[in-house]
């Protein structure tokens, strides 16, 4: 199983959280399995959408499983979806794209995978806890506490940066679908002009035939149809 990566961007990594995007084109009659580890008490995000089908429907299987064998998530000829699993198996997770059921029309899938461990901790801390603590541990605590801070807001900017890549992709499957429809409508326009050409000129010769007393063959066929 081979997949054809068009697309990558970069990796983030900040604490325990990992997020990769990747554009992949399967293949009809194929499927195409990725593989990723994760612990225990980790949070396997996964969003995938179809952006482009060839000539067919957006449209892909897809199966989220465990390390142990057993299927998480399993959908079926959906163009896009969005999963969320909390992680009780710790070892290598496998998610596969299954284009199987298409026989001529392979699919450009774009997905995320984010992995980041959610073990949240409260930054405030009330007046009692820090009474009696040395100015050293007070700076600890503050810098912690800044540290919190600055990981939410990572988060935040992650979670803007991901509906950005969303519209993005949403715009390529639009553009997608619109060059495609563009080469039929210039496809058929292009058969329609050229049968009305060919129609014409054989009314112009069939009439023309009609008046044509020189004896030819057209002529001559002609009146044996009248006849």
């Amino acid at each position: 199983m081979k997949a054809i990566l068009i697309f990558f961007t970069t990796i983030l990594t900040f604490g325990d959280c990992y997020d990769k995007e990747i554009t992949i084109t399967v293949e009809a009659g194929k499927e195409d399995c990725f593989y990723h580890p994760a612990k225990v008490g980790d949070i396997i995000d996964i969003e995938y959408q179809v952006i482009d089908g060839d000539q067919g429907d957006l449209d892909i299987s897809f199966e989220l499983t465990e390390p142990i064998g057993r299927i998480i998530f399993a959908d079926f000829k959906k163009s896009e979806n969005v999963h969320r699993h909390s992680v009780q198996v710790e070892g290598d997770y496998r998610f596969c794209f299954d284009n199987r059921f298409s026989s001529f029309n392979s699919k450009t899938i774009f997905f995320e995978i984010i992995v980041e461990n959610e073990n949240g901790q409260n930054s405030e801390f009330n007046q009692d806890i820090l009474e009696g603590l040395t100015p050293e541990e007070f700076y600890e605590l503050k810098v912690q506490d800044i540290m919190n801070y600055i990981g939410r807001i990572r988060q935040q900017i992650t979670k803007a940066r991901q509906i950005q890549d969303i519209i993005r992709s949403h715009e390529a499957r639009d553009r997608n679908i619109a060059e495609a429809n563009f080469y039929k409508v210039n496809a058929w326009s292009t058969f329609q002009i050229c049968a009305m050409i060919a129609v014409g000129l054989l009314q112009v010769f069939m009439v023309k035939s009609i008046f044509d007393t020189s004896g030819s063959k057209i002529t001559t066929f002609w009146k044996k149809i009248n006849f």
